[in-house]
């Protein structure tokens, strides 16, 4: 049987037929980067008709440092309380951190941490009650699913459990941290003790059944092949075929972003070099996700690890959302990016300089706000150079 070539293959895309595995590989290889470009933003309108591109206001907070993972890829880690750089916050700390957050009309806190063998199930269960009826305004996404799976270890629970304690103590989502790359060869390589693929599909897979909020994240560049980042993908779809048919719903969005190395193991290692993506492979995969990802509705730009600029161009290649302002963020900045906090209005000069009109949304993709109107329905394509 002949192999479909790249232009035959956007064309089916185009026509409704669902890209294979084996055909987002060939995209990868042979695609004019143009041309998957267009392919991907024509799905982008297909499943966000409005030339809107939308971004969140919130804040990234750590509550602790402490972990035991031992991940190769993370700079922000402290092995034990003992360390003398290690903490975990205390009440007064995370109230300050709200607090400031609020003053710029935050929505939401993303709260996540390392995998801390002195915290009880207890202590998470306390901080989120008092957090829900301190400021009972602010959503409440935290934890990850490594570190579902870390409490549910430590106190002989299942995920399940864990989740619906959580859920019943205040938590209104799980972020996607944790899924780097969903297969098991690459993990045991850089993150050996971390869950395995299957359990971070299994606590969102619980996550979805408990109603919370979901998204779905990727990181690129650790050295992989081109079919392991595709079935990244496949295993996203499938769940998500799986969540929506069962309960309406499922991942709220998907975002990549490439490997950052400065400071960690694995940047000081002899293999260093084959770490990282390029901002060409970067769209690309963006394009391909957009494409092959076609039960998720929104696709984001990651301007923290990217650029500001590069984020902008990802737009064009089927983002059609800015993600947060993040008023603090602390664990890919430790392993090198500049880019901590964008304000508000900075986000949106981006937003409008790459042709849209800027959209504030909630978790859920609710529009609280549509800031302003772009004039011209058609901005022309955005060179690469």
């Amino acid at each position: 049987m002949a192999i479909a070539s790249a232009e035959k293959i956007l064309n089916d895309v185009r026509g409704g037929k669902r890209l294979q595995a084996e055909d987002a590989v060939r995209l990868y290889r042979e695609a004019d980067l143009h041309a998957l470009g267009q392919a991907a933003q024509d799905a982008r309108f297909r499943k966000v008709p409005e030339r809107q591109v939308t971004y969140l206001i919130d804040r990234n907070i750590n509550y602790t440092n402490i972990c035991i993972t031992d991940c190769q890829f993370c700079a922000f880690y402290r092995p034990n309380k003992q360390h003398p750089e290690s903490y975990v916050l205390t009440r007064a700390e995370l109230s300050q951190k709200i607090e400031e957050l609020m003053e710029v009309g935050g929505t939401r806190i993303l709260m996540q941490g390392g995998h801390n063998p002195d915290l009880p199930i207890a202590w998470y269960e306390d901080l989120l009650r008092w957090l829900r009826a301190t400021y009972p305004e602010i959503e409440i996404n935290a934890f990850s699913p490594s570190e579902i799976d870390h409490i549910a270890t430590l106190e002989g629970l299942t995920m399940d459990q864990v989740l619906g304690r959580l859920k019943a103590a205040g938590l209104a989502g799980l972020p996607g941290g944790g899924a780097e790359m969903l297969d098991d060869e690459v993990r045991k390589r850089v993150s050996p003790k971390k869950q395995s693929a299957a359990g971070w599909l299994e606590a969102m897979r619980v996550a979805q059944r408990h109603g919370l909020v979901t998204s779905a994240s990727q990181v690129i560049g650790f050295a992989e092949t081109l079919e392991q980042r595709v079935g990244h993908l496949q295993k996203l779809r499938d769940l998500q075929d799986e969540s929506r048919a069962a309960h309406g719903h499922g991942f709220s969005a998907f975002i990549a972003w490439s490997l950052q190395t400065e400071n960690t193991a694995l940047g000081r290692s002899k293999n260093r070099d084959a770490y990282g993506a390029s901002a060409n492979e970067y769209l690309r995969h963006m394009a391909i996700a957009r494409l092959f990802l076609d039960n998720f509705d929104h696709i984001q730009a990651s301007w923290p690890t990217q650029g500001l600029r590069l984020a902008e161009v990802a737009l064009e290649f089927g983002c059609d959302d800015f993600g947060s302002t993040m008023l603090e963020e602390n664990v890919v900045s430790a392993a090198g990016t500049s880019l901590r906090h964008v304000a508000e209005l900075t986000m949106q000069k981006h937003i409008r300089g790459a042709g849209y009109t800027p959209a504030q949304r909630d978790s859920r993709y609710n529009i609280l706000r549509v800031v302003d109107q772009v004039p011209s329905p058609a901005a022309p394509r955005r060179a690469l150079a």
